[in-house]
């Protein structure tokens, strides 16, 4: 048997193999498509990318026609290099290492050897292309910005780099794809699908046919159309609110979690990251590391939230029932909290109560409630714990979930943070009472603030904030249409809402009110350090200010973060305002606040950070100077046009 056996195996194996050869070589040749094969020729056609728009179906960012310069090595013959080099205005040295990364590439497939050019620039080089043998053109499009705003939501789009191209087999060398912004979160659906053609070649490496007679051929797919969430004008607006200014804006409608504006500042035309130029230009923005541009604020900066994280404070007090509406505490300017340790306070002192403690901003009435909340439990560690999980039921301290490619957590700190900063011996609610007022550990993005603000209007609920509106042909993804319920109880809303109300009406944004909107806010100011030649330095206060309008049924929530600012109703304040009139109302009655916070320039707070040279001094004040001009000129505009309607 055991004769029998193995010879009959060593048969069976071979004639597998002979068969599955005979189908690869005879029925199946679809692998040769797939191997270095001379003589088949593949070309790819490239479809457009979707188009984006707002919410309103503005077009944002569509197409435009450019060509890449194809190079198969192998194939080069004779080439007058300084008559292609004049063509294409490149250098020699420039054409040699060009010629070298295709060659490392692949000697025998294409690869780009100069990207993006577009129709000027082709239309002398394609009149003598035929002269040089082993170069062709492929024709994509390059994104056409219609806007020169929200560079930070679309991201960008650049060549596929290597290891990119080894990880997805879909790219190739040379092939483009969305990097940043909804370019990248979106990439799948606006890049479409590439089709491929299949030329057969002759021994003389002439073009002959179709292979198989297109058997193999397949069409492009252009890329979906998106509509974001974003109202184009209040992009535009509050980017220009934020001119000479850093930070970042963050309005979301609450009833829906859609992001209406996303903000930083400074930021940049997108339109200069495409064509030739957009390498160079990339690396400027990239190098700039003292205004970078390229940093989203809105999504990214991590800074302490200051006075409007009270209402976190309270909402918990509330909900741990330490407090009551009727609950109040005395302020003396202040209040000692410890033997020699005296927390500062500016709401003017007395008995407040907390609806008095709201807008008047008082942080030894949230201090105290603070204190309660700890001093509820027998071990801090539990209670701090207790605290932390409500906190983080608005989302706070951890990674929302939204649909952009980048963020930070913030930080809510937990008994494990304390455990790591105080190891060995025990510590209490007046250890770390500097949370109550949105200072110590908590850390917040603009972005959480807007989310925590929507909770707040929506009475104990939000969904995950969220740029897409509307995918053609495709459902958005459903996490977005979640409701997530936070750990306060709905009754508890109503109170710190009838608090907020009145921080317009008769505290710390009063003169911030617009006339028709009931809106309801909150002023902050976060203490700021920097080091400066290796020194922590106290620096000018951040300006954050945090709101929703109308006070029923509200159609915005927004948080405004201007660094180096100051007190939050001086510029924070002021723009949230702007922006939600804007919003609302499609026009601005407050045009005193409009002048104000468009001539309003930071540049020389920026300069004393780091210790900058006189030259990078110099640079700002020009920036600053032709900025304002910009502005005059544009203010001046806008005042002759109204008295030509009048």
């Amino acid at each position: 048997m055991r004769k029998v056996l193995l010879p009959a195996l060593i048969i069976i194996g071979a004639s597998l193999l002979i068969i599955r050869v005979f189908y690869l070589q005879i029925i199946d040749d679809s692998f040769k498509l797939k191997s270095e094969n001379n003589a088949i020729k593949i070309k790819y056609d490239y479809p457009e990318r979707g188009y984006i728009y707002d919410r309103n179906g503005v077009l944002l960012v569509a197409n435009q026609p450019s060509y890449d310069i194809m190079v198969i090595p192998r194939e080069l013959n004779k080439t007058d290099t300084l008559e292609f080099c004049k063509l294409l205005n490149i250098t020699k040295d420039d054409f040699i290492k060009r010629i070298e990364k295709a060659r490392v590439y692949s000697p025998r497939l294409p690869s780009v050897f100069l990207a993006q050019l577009n129709k000027n620039e082709f239309a002398a080089f394609q009149e003598k292309i035929r002269k040089f043998e082993g170069f062709y053109f492929q024709k994509r499009s390059l994104r056409d910005y219609e806007v020169n705003y929200g560079a930070n939501i679309f991201g960008f789009i650049t060549q596929a780099n290597e290891k990119l191209i080894e990880k997805n087999h879909y790219y190739k060398s040379g092939d483009l794809i969305g990097r940043q912004g909804v370019e990248e979160s979106y990439e799948k659906i606006l890049r479409g699908i590439k089709g491929v053609k299949y030329f057969q070649k002759d021994k003389f490496n002439r073009e002959i046919g179709s292979y198989k007679e297109g058997k193999y051929d397949t069409i492009s797919q252009q890329g979906e159309d998106i509509n974001l969430t974003i109202d184009s004008e209040i992009q535009k607006y509050g980017e220009q609110l934020m001119i000479n200014k850093r930070g970042g804006i963050v309005a979301i409608e609450p009833k829906t979690g859609e992001i209406l504006a996303l903000v930083t500042a400074p930021s940049y035309d997108p339109g200069i990251l495409v064509g030739r130029q957009r390498s160079k230009n990339y690396t400027k923005l990239y190098h700039d590391s003292i205004a970078k541009p390229l940093y989203d604020r809105g999504l990214l900066a991590e800074y302490p939230p200051g006075s409007p994280f009270k209402i976190m404070t309270g909402l918990v007090g509330l909900q741990e029932e330490v407090i009551g509406e009727e609950t109040t505490f005395v302020c003396n300017h202040g209040f000692y909290y410890a033997p020699g340790r005296f927390q500062k306070c500016h709401c003017g002192g007395g008995v407040l109560d907390l609806h008095v403690g709201i807008y008047k901003s008082c942080n030894a009435y949230f201090s105290n409630v603070y204190l309660r909340t700890i001093a509820k439990y027998k071990k801090t560690p539990y209670a701090v714990d207790v605290w932390s999980n409500h906190v983080k039921s608005f989302g706070l301290g951890q990674f929302m979930g939204y649909d952009l490619p980048t963020g930070r957590k913030g930080k809510i700190p937990t008994s494990k943070t304390y455990k790591k900063m105080y190891p060995g011996w025990g510590y209490s609610g007046k250890t770390i009472i500097s949370n109550a007022i949105g200072q110590g550990e908590v850390l917040m993005t603009p972005i959480q603030l807007a989310n925590m603000m929507s909770a707040v209007a929506n009475e104990g609920y939000y969904y995950t904030p969220h740029i897409i509106k509307k995918i053609k042909g495709e459902q958005i993804d459903t996490k977005f249409t979640t409701k997530h319920v936070t750990t306060i109880d709905k009754k508890y809303f109503p109170p710190m809402i009838s608090g907020l109300f009145d921080v317009y009406n008769r505290g710390t944004a009063y003169a911030l009110r617009v006339e028709g909107i009931d809106i309801c806010g909150k002023t902050g100011t976060a203490e700021n350090f920097a080091k400066i030649n290796g020194v922590r330095t106290k620096m000018q206060d951040h300006s954050i200010f945090v709101a929703f309008a109308p006070k029923d049924n509200p159609k915005i929530a927004i948080a405004v973060l201007v660094e180096n600012g100051g007190f939050g109703a001086t510029i924070a304040g002021p723009i949230a305002s702007l922006m939600i009139e804007k919003y609302l109302k499609k026009k601005i009655s407050r045009t005193d606040l409009e002048t104000r916070v468009l001539n309003i320039s930071l540049q020389s707070r920026y300069a004393k950070l780091g210790g900058l040279s006189e030259d990078v001094k110099k640079q700002l004040r020009i920036q600053d100077s032709i900025t304002q001009s910009k502005i005059k000129v544009a203010l001046q505009k806008k005042i002759d046009t109204t008295k030509t309607k009048k």
